[in-house]
């Protein structure tokens, strides 16, 4: 991560009590705090405003969980399955994935600050209307992830797929794509402007303008 791009890592604390995914469901206002949850199954769990600080998920699925508004800070998950869950309009910030599943998930109009992906699957993701600062990808797939109208600002994409994923009306100024690959990428011209590729890439998008490169 270069100078000014520096993400600031979740805040766990050195102790922390042991929790069930599943006690939520007997509180007025879910919420877990300074927690580890470990081994266990969320699927199908739906929950409004749920409130999670200081908490690691370890070796848990969240399969098709509807956790709208969801509001994340200093969380950490790893090799946890969160495929087709759904984040829309959340505030999810100092967060990290870690060798996770992310097949389908629902970030859409969601605020992502200060949040890692770090070799994690994030096929058919959706990031619609979202905004994401701060925000690095590492060694991960996002095959056909959708950031239609996303405001990109710090954000890092490192050697990760991008094949087939979409940028319509997302700027691109100021993203290095330069260490990932793709065979194709759903972006236009526009939205490439600034931003920083590859000679190879530089390559193949010039027929987006209609000029031919001769080597």
């Amino acid at each position: 991560m270069s100078k000014g791009q520096k993400i600031e890592a979740p805040k766990i604390a050195a102790n922390l009590s042991k929790a069930n995914f599943h006690d939520l469901f007997h509180e007025e206002e879910p919420q877990l705090i300074n927690c580890m949850v470990t081994g266990s199954r969320a699927d199908e769990v739906e929950i409004n405003k749920l409130i999670l600080s200081g908490v690691v998920f370890k070796n848990v699925t969240f399969l098709n969980a509807k956790l709208h508004r969801i509001d994340m800070t200093d969380v950490v998950f790893e090799n946890c399955d969160l495929s087709n869950a759904r984040f829309s309009e959340g505030i999810i910030h100092r967060v990290s994935f870690k060798d996770c599943k992310l097949m389908g998930v629902d970030f859409s109009d969601a605020n992502l600050g200060n949040v890692t992906f770090e070799n994690c699957m994030v096929n058919f993701s959706e990031f619609v209307d979202a905004s994401l600062k701060q925000v690095a990808f590492q060694q991960s797939t996002l095959q056909n992830a959708n950031f239609y109208d996303s405001k990109l600002t710090k954000v890092k994409l490192t050697e990760c797929d991008l094949n087939d994923a979409h940028f319509e009306q997302t700027l691109l100024k100021g993203i290095d794509i330069s260490t990932c690959r793709f065979e194709r990428l759903n972006v236009s011209i526009e939205s490439l402007a600034g931003c920083e590729v590859s000679p190879e890439q530089a390559i193949g998008f010039a027929s987006l303008i209609g000029l031919k490169v001769k080597q």
